[in-house]
């Protein structure tokens, strides 16, 4: 049985309990089974927390259903079990092995630790839990109508395909910005009822503010950074004063992001950041409420340390976005160039599972993205898809199809992806009547002087490979600037032989992944750049190709198009099995999974720091002692062990940076000496 000393929680006494062993129903049941074990380990685990008062009434009818629930619970063992809940088993079997030792605890901490276990458990399984999804734009594009009443689109996207199934399991509510500019008044009162019961909550923006926040510093510097773009220099006066405003933008949009997010939030809510649009977000929602759940996802590539560290405000960014619990990555390279950026800049701790700053810990993790293939092989068998599909094959008769699907973008490759192709077809003019590229190349940022400069080029080079190698009846190229249909784009994958993706730098790529959930009867071959996050999923399957080199480009077109159909299979279905299982909403109910163990681990990390103790509560037991010994460990504990013949207890101290102070006391007051390990 435990003994313990009375005390009164009120005056800040503390119970003083040892913990031989338990007597209580479960011992009386002779043979256990493994609940049973596990039943028993826990309840000595917790008994080792405190005092029967503090633990509650554990009586004999209480444990005899919580054996009965263990015994039919023993059918039904579970073979696997998360994170979280090793964690807690691992902090039980710690408990378990202090025995016959006394704890100097304060009683309210000890009610607080004896229901640690179940408070995680129950937070664990909850369903319907609220998720806030913060990004930049929302899933749905308003319009106003010719009769002045607003119309709603739902938008297309990566990032509203792979949260459109999460809804399934949580409440979710969606925060950005409509796309529109309203001002204050009726109509934007009437746009955000309109937009509330579709789960949206709208962020309204001034032109002003677009054009600094999103156009100027998101855009114009964040983004090109990001996919090693190095800072265009900035000789002017007045460009330097736009980069201030342009900062300054991107901060206030930040806080009216936060502003919103605060007002909505509730407890037990999960907020989800999105992109380098809010990387300020996390630290201003931790300072209205530090226990909230925050995660933050980077859906482009993070840049090395050396191309990071030349951003002007390089410490901001990180410092705000280590305030999240969880922070996520396309791929592992990802997230070590963000924890190598936060150890050399900031000079934090990094290691395999995060950043470490003075115990503050941020998990950081590579999430891969992924797609809804379902989405395209259900299309595929519609009649419209099908028709679509005979009328290319008749077009396309008698020569191999390869095609190239990228926004117009500087990062996407395309000049190196038609001199690759020019290369290939002059040394091997046997396929120039052979082979058809299609590119389909969508137009983005048409005002910008370097996207212009672009199109320029890529028209050229397209018009000079046609002019050189095209026919009367026939062109190599077929080049298109704009945007297809989603029935079309399905039908286009499904006849195409091969991919081309030659990005220079992508966060994912997810065409790549497109391509491969149409093609289960066609088995076609996926080009795909090194450089895109998608090499590091779909690299088993595909020819990996160094986009900058145009002899390797070329080589890998030649193999592309002769390669044996039995490898084409086999290449497409290990592609396809990782579409199939990596998909989009595996991959959001994963981060948010992950977001909710993490936060539960800070807790118990937190939950082990002993409590603070004032040192007179011990003086007059430790005085009274025959036997004294103190022990000053390095990790800022002071463990006090006090011996005598009749009694045996232990005390932790929290200290602080009064520790000296606390030497001298010890050392002074109670005449004894001080030994400090400072061993690691």
């Amino acid at each position: 049985m435990a003994s313990n000393a009375e005390a009164n929680p009120l005056s800040g006494q503390y119970v003083v309990n040892r913990t031989n062993s338990l007597d209580h129903s479960v011992s009386n049941l002779g043979a256990e089974s493994g609940p049973l074990k596990e039943l028993r380990r826990q309840l000595e685990s917790l008994s080792t927390l405190g005092s029967s008062e503090a633990l509650g009434d554990l009586s004999t009818n209480a444990a005899a259903a919580a054996v009965e629930a263990a015994i039919e619970g023993s059918s039904a063992a579970r073979d696997t079990s998360t994170r979280v809940e090793r964690l807690l088993q691992e902090r039980q079997r710690s408990l378990q092995r202090i025995k016959s030792v006394t704890y100097l605890t304060p009683v309210e901490n000890i009610v607080d630790e004896s229901r640690l276990v179940d408070k995680c458990t129950r937070e664990l399984p909850r369903t319907l839990q609220r998720l806030i999804i913060a990004a930049n734009r929302l899933p749905i594009s308003a319009q106003r109508k010719s009769d002045g009443s607003w119309g709603l689109n739902q938008s297309a996207g990566g990032l509203v395909s792979a949260l459109s199934g999460v809804g399934n399991n949580y409440e979710m509510l969606w925060v950005g910005w409509p796309g529109v500019f309203v001002e204050e008044g009726p109509d934007r009162d009437a746009l955000t009822q309109l937009l509330l019961r579709r789960g949206c909550l709208p962020i309204y923006l001034s032109r002003c503010e677009v054009d600094l926040y999103y156009n100027g510093y998101c855009n114009n510097i964040l983004w090109p950074l990001f996919h090693y773009v190095p800072l265009s220099f900035e000789s002017k006066l007045s460009e330097t004063k736009n980069m201030g405003l342009q900062w300054s933008a991107y901060q206030e949009a930040n806080e009216v992001f936060a502003r919103v997010i605060l007002n909505a939030y509730q407890h037990g809510d999960v907020v989800w950041c999105h992109d380098y649009h809010l990387m300020l977000l996390p630290s201003k929602l931790k300072e209205g409420y530090s226990n909230m759940k925050v995660g933050w996802f980077l859906h482009t590539p993070f840049p090395s340390s050396e191309i990071y560290r030349t951003l002007p405000v390089r410490e901001e960014l990180l410092l705000s976005v280590l305030s999240a619990d969880l922070v996520g990555f396309h791929t592992y390279d990802y997230a070590r160039h963000f924890v190598s950026a936060c150890s050399r800049i900031l000079g934090f701790e990094g290691t395999p599972d995060g950043v470490e700053d003075n115990g503050n810990f941020t998990r950081v993790l590579a999430f891969p993205i992924g797609i809804d293939p379902g989405r395209f092989t259900q299309a595929l068998a519609t009649d419209r898809v099908q028709a679509h599909i005979h009328e290319l094959r008749q077009r396309f008769q008698g020569r191999k199809v390869m095609l190239g699907v990228d926004r117009l973008d500087m990062i996407k490759g395309i000049p190196q992806k038609l001199l690759g192709f020019e290369k290939f077809l002059s040394e091997h003019p046997e396929w120039r009547d052979r082979v058809l590229l299609v590119q389909i190349a969508v137009p983005t940022r048409t005002d910008v002087p370097e996207y212009q400069r672009l199109t320029s080029q890529v028209h050229e080079i397209v018009g000079r490979i046609n002019g050189r190698f095209g026919t009367l009846g026939s062109v190599p190229i077929q080049h298109l600037d704009c945007s297809l249909a989603f029935t079309e784009l399905c039908a286009l994958y499904a006849v195409t032989d091969v991919c081309l993706v030659t990005s220079l730098r992508d966060g994912m790529n997810l065409v790549s992944y497109e391509f491969v959930s149409c093609q289960s009867k066609n088995a076609g071959v996926l080009v795909l750049s090194e450089f895109a996050g998608a090499a590091q999923s779909l690299g088993a399957g595909a020819l990996l190709v160094n986009p900058w080199n145009v002899n390797d480009m070329a080589a890998a077109i030649e193999d592309a198009l002769t390669m044996p159909e039995t490898e084409r299979r086999e290449r497409q279905r290990q592609n396809f099995t990782h579409v199939t299982i990596h998909t989009a909403q595996a991959w959001a109910d994963t981060f948010v999974s992950e977001l909710n163990d993490t936060h539960v681990e800070a807790e118990l990390r937190c939950k082990r720091i002993p409590p603070q103790l004032d040192p007179l509560n011990v003086i007059d037991p430790f005085t009274a002692a025959r036997h004294r010994l103190i022990i000053l460990a390095w990790f800022s504990f002071v463990h006090l062990y006090i011996y005598d013949l009749s009694h045996s207890f232990t005390c932790n101290f929290w200290t602080t940076k009064a520790q000296n102070t606390f030497y001298d006391f010890l050392t002074l007051i109670l005449g004894i000496q001080c030994y400090t390990d400072y061993a690691k």
